[in-house]
């Protein structure tokens, strides 16, 4: 929690910075006097969601844990979102979370980390259409070329994935994301941005708004800056 001090701090004096997704302890009996504590901070009017490594996780239902759900409902009770950081395998858990927790606004980062590699896409991607039946989810679109081949990708190996999330999301449910520096693993932020327009071409103006701009704003609601 220490760092999430940290952040809404530097969102406090840089301009830049519009929201903080910040970590808390999600199994503490006390998290809601926790999120209490960083928002009624100087600069706790920048804290907008909560994430946890969920993809870290040994427990294969540890968003289902009693005592995780209790967090995440602390979370949603106080206006927050929570951004769903696991992996493939994992997707069952967010369907779950999805379907027990209605009233909590969830961002799948990283569209669920796909298989690109093995380019098994299947399961993923009906898991990922029964996850975007919930109306409170969004779909962050990053962190998609480290879950492909690091010196080999394409465009071309991203946009089966591209073509899953639009259709199961629509774009005013998609968001863009650098997962810079990772990204750098793969090839780096200008490349990716690169591949992101070139997935974008045939998008309307409207749509291409939503994707990069729009929807965020929205999940996050930054600050203005000054």
């Amino acid at each position: 929690m220490p760092e999430t001090r940290d952040l809404l701090a530097l969102a406090d004096i840089d301009p830049l910075i519009g929201a903080v997704v910040g970590w808390a302890d999600l199994t503490s009996p006390a998290i809601g006097d926790v999120l209490d504590d960083l928002r009624a901070g100087q600069a706790g009017r920048y804290l907008r969601s909560v994430r946890h490594l969920v993809q870290g996780e040994s427990d294969p239902h540890w968003l289902g844990r009693p005592d995780v759900e209790r967090g995440l409902r602390a979370v949603g009770e106080r206006g927050l979102g929570y951004d769903v950081l696991i992996r493939s395998h994992q997707l069952p858990q967010a369907i779950r979370l999805a379907e027990r927790l209605p009233e909590l606004p969830l961002v799948l980062d990283h569209a669920g980390k796909p298989p690109l590699v093995r380019r098994e896409l299947t399961d993923w991607a009906q898991q990922l259409r029964m996850l975007a039946r919930h109306p409170q989810v969004r779909c962050k679109v990053s962190g998609l070329i480290t879950e492909a081949d690091h010196e080999k990708w394409t465009v071309d190996d991203i946009r089966p994935v591209w073509d899953v999330l639009l259709s199961a999301f629509g774009p005013d449910r998609l968001m863009f994301g650098s997962d810079w520096p990772v990204a750098n693993l793969a090839g780096g932020w200008n490349r990716w941005a690169a591949t992101v327009e070139e997935l974008l071409d045939g998008c309307s103006d409207t749509e291409i708004h939503a994707v990069l701009a729009g929807t965020a704003t929205a999940f996050y609601h930054p600050t203005p800056v000054p």
